[in-house]
Formats: C-alpha cells, structure tokens, sequence
C-alpha cells in the first residue's frame, strides 16, 4: 500500500519504509541472493537485513538515522568548548 505524504513535503513511503530505502533493499536483496547462489557468501544478505531493520521508521525517525546523527556528531564534526571564567 502506496501512502503519500500528507503535506506534500515528506518523502513518500511504503508500508514501514521510504521508496528510496525500499531500493536500496531491493537492490541489495538481489545481490545478496546472486551472491548466495553462487558461492554460498552469507555476509552480503546479514547487511540487506540489517540495513531493513535499521531502516524502519517510526514517527519520520529510523534508528539509521540517529546512527548517522551520532557518527557525525562524535567523529565527523569538530567539537568546540571554551571554558571561561565569568567575570
């Protein structure tokens, strides 16, 4: 079931997922499953799987984006403290 977003703005989606994250799912279950079929390679199917679930969202929120959140925050983006005394 296709649902469009309601003000015009939000990216569309199907069921639990965006159309752009059902893609990259799609595209990476038939890898995953060329990859399966000929050489037994389990890996590429874990990450599709995994890359799903953190894919779901929730209220226009999905745990791969508060993953990307805290990476940037933590290790991407410089950090600036100042301390100074208040005088």
């Amino acid at each position: 079931m296709y649902i469009y977003p309601d003000d015009l703005k939000a990216a569309p989606m199907l069921f639990l997922w965006r159309l752009k994250d059902l893609a990259v799912i799609g595209i990476g279950a038939l890898i995953s499953v060329f990859a399966l079929a000929q050489t037994g390679f389990t890996l590429p199917v874990a990450v599709t799987l995994a890359y799903a679930f953190l894919a779901i969202r929730f209220d226009d929120t999905s745990i791969l984006d508060f993953i990307r959140c805290a990476v940037r925050y933590f290790f991407i983006e410089q950090q600036e403290y100042r301390w100074k005394l208040s005088e």
